[in-house]
């Protein structure tokens, strides 16, 4: 036995958040690490101790294995949890670790790295009797040699990095002819993500559900499972919504599934929290025989807290009784699932747009209250920067019933008020209503048949629109404003009305407007933004961010929050939100006329024109990757590329020009 007392947090945002608070809880001091990004970040900020790493860039901070060490021993920890994602599957990291005399919180290095590659952990696999999907898990990389297997498994097929996960370096390919470009794509893609561009390529099931088990192992030969999630509802090969148990999971194949990860995880002496993955057959609802082993997560997954609120158990504070010697806490016999879990992840994306990385500083942050769990790893006023994975937070639902917890889970949605960058959180709430969804009719291509409805755009409407005119105009009266003053009233009218103009962008575009006061509390709208001619708010009342008006013989209520940058209502479990002149717009990417314009921070992966050659709208010019996806942007029009005007490898930052196409006058 070991006895843990000060457990140094390799890791940031919402994980090491979440390690904090069960470490607390068990009376042990924690170390949180930080980058110069996250100076002022949460995690920095709930820790006992807290040490400076380096520099905004991972490779120059949360991936400095010696720095961290370092840390380690500077600040007296004994322990390292590694969270997940950075160095938490870093074989070489756990033996540095173990070699200074400190404990990992995780599997041993040679259990990572037995599942590290996918092609070597299949093979233990198939020894161990777990079911494997059919596929080339060769040395072989030529192109002749895999497109040769792509046709022995026959079309459709996967083509998968070796390495890695999270669906990096993925591609479906359907057909002989799109092989070689999908291989290039996928070896680039693998290469920057985990260093190795190597690749196996798979049969392609159909109608897949991706079903994986909570498994957790200790050092005296002890396994158990904790039973499924099912992680279907994905999007690129990332989850969206998460949830346990599986819908429709038949027992005996609960049973089957459960066993073989148990074994799985035997196969390796494994130890601590590891997650065993399988693609499942769902062509004829769930069978004990159409489930195949896909890879081993020797981690702690992002979606371990369904595991935690179906069980009513604390993964972590298992996690830290594994490494400190001890036996689990209980055998299989005595787990059990209590209800049903839903959770969903916010992220700074655009869902509208293909679901585009988004940065800015949270100006409003509000999460609902009540029976939801929320696992978050920033605050109003911190900001999402391009360093980073930009998710916000996870909410978390539970119920007795699948219909209950979804219900929960889209209503604590609704209720979730972000303002000072774009999220994906109507999207989630319409994907928990969505009527294939909520049936429990879920495969992994789910989303993308029903994208068009679910990241329909939805257009404010006009008493919405001129409430975020008026109070962008600043001409809310001074006793029933949030500070007591407002600002100078603007040029009038030759009749003496008090006017004043105002610029934003409402439902995708710039628009001007103007706002004339009638009366006390009354205040008329007018504008190109508005699909009537004008808008007349009457009654017009503002608490803090609460506003009350009405507007068509209707009173409404709603929050509203403004920044420099945009102004935000929400309202009936929407956001909507209307940018200011001054602020950056992060459709500018490939948006028209003449340029390529980069939609935020990122790295020029590839440049696919040169300078005079014709190019068709919609056809490939230039690859970045931003905040860990890799972007292909388009050429706006047909024409011919006047000056490229960056080179591979550039780092560049959010709208800059990357390719300049003639002028159509020139052209012609």
């Amino acid at each position: 036995m070991n006895t843990i007392s000060k457990i140094l947090i390799a890791n940031r945002g919402e994980i090491a958040c979440r390690i904090i608070r069960t470490a607390r809880k068990m009376g042990i001091a924690t170390v949180a690490v930080y980058s110069e990004a996250d100076a002022g970040a949460l995690h920095v900020e709930m820790a006992d101790e807290a040490v400076l790493i380096g520099s905004a860039a991972a490779s120059e901070s949360y991936l400095k294995v010696d720095v961290i060490l370092d840390a380690a021993k500077r600040t007296g920890a004994n322990a390292i949890h590694p969270g997940y994602g950075f160095l938490s599957e870093n074989p070489e990291f756990v033996e540095k670790v173990e070699k200074a005399g400190l404990i990992f919180i995780g599997p041993s290095a040679k259990a990572i790295r037995a599942m590290g590659l996918k092609d070597a952990a299949k093979a233990l696999m198939e020894k161990a009797d777990v079911p494997v999907v059919p596929g080339y898990h060769g040395e072989a990389q030529d192109l002749v040699v895999l497109a040769g297997k792509a046709n022995e498994i026959g079309f459709p097929v996967l083509i998968k990095a070796r390495a890695g996960g999270g669906g990096k370096g993925m591609r479906k390919v359907d057909v002989q002819a799109d092989f070689p470009a999908a291989l290039s794509s996928a070896r680039r893609e693998a290469k920057a993500s985990f260093g190795d561009d190597r690749v196996l390529v798979e049969k392609y099931v159909a109608t897949p559900r991706h079903i994986e088990i909570q498994v957790f192992g200790d050092n005296h030969g002890n396994v158990v499972h904790l039973f499924e999630r099912d992680c279907s509802a994905q999007r690129r090969h990332q989850k969206v919504i998460e949830e346990a148990p599986a819908p429709d999971m038949p027992e005996d194949m609960r049973a089957a599934m459960g066993a073989a990860a148990v074994a799985a995880a035997k196969a390796i002496s494994y130890s601590g929290a590891g997650t065993v993955e399988f693609i499942v057959d769902a062509s004829n609802g769930l069978k004990a025989d159409k489930f195949w082993f896909m890879e081993m997560n020797t981690r702690l997954q992002v979606e371990h807290p369904v595991t935690e609120l179906i069980t009513g158990l604390d993964l972590v504070e298992w996690q830290i009784r594994v490494a400190a010697g001890e036996t689990l806490p209980m055998g299989q016999d005595e787990l059990s699932i209590n209800g049903h879990a839903v959770e969903a992840r916010i992220y700074a994306e655009d869902a509208e747009k293909g679901f585009l990385p988004a940065v800015g500083r949270l100006m409003h942050l509000r999460f609902p209250e009540g029976d939801i769990r929320i696992d978050a790893g920033v605050r109003a006023g911190d900001e999402i920067t391009p360093f980073y994975d930009p998710m916000i937070a996870k909410v978390i639902a539970h119920g007795k019933t699948r219909a209950e917890a979804l219900g929960k889970l889209a209503g604590a949605l609704g209720r979730t008020e972000i303002a000072g960058t774009v999220t994906n959180t109507a999207f989630l709430a319409r994907l928990c209503r969505d009527a294939d969804f909520a049936a429990g009719r879920l495969d992994t291509g789910l989303i993308d048949r029903n994208i068009a409805s679910l990241t329909e755009q939805v257009s404010a409407p006009d008493a919405i629109v001129a409430l975020a005119v008026l109070a962008a105009s600043g001409m809310v009266p001074p006793e029933r404003s949030n500070t007591g003053s407002v600002a100078e009233i603007g040029p009038f009218e030759n009749w003496g009305s008090p006017m004043r103009s105002v610029t934003l962008e409402a439902n995708g575009a710039a628009h001007g407007f103007r706002v004339l006061r009638e009366g006390d509390s009354a205040w008329r709208i007018a504008g190109s933004g508005l699909q009537s001619s004008d808008m007349l708010l009457n009654a017009v009342e503002c608490k803090h961010d609460e506003w009350a008006f009405r507007a068509g013989g209707v009173t409404q209520r709603c929050r509203l929050v403004q920044g420099s940058t945009e102004v935000a209502v929400f309202h009936e479990g929407l956001t909507h939100r209307f940018a200011k002149p001054q602020g950056s717009r992060a459709d500018d990417l490939a948006s028209g006329g003449d340029q390529v314009v980069s939609a935020m921070p990122g790295i020029i992966k590839q440049v696919l024109v040169a300078q005079g050659q014709e190019v068709k709208s919609g056809e490939a010019m230039v690859i970045m990757e931003a905040m860990k996806m890799e972007m292909t942007l388009s050429a706006p029009r047909d024409g011919v590329v006047g000056e490229v005007l960056v080179s591979v490898g550039a780092q560049v930052s959010d709208g800059v020009s990357l390719v300049m196409l003639q002028s159509e006058a020139a052209a012609g």
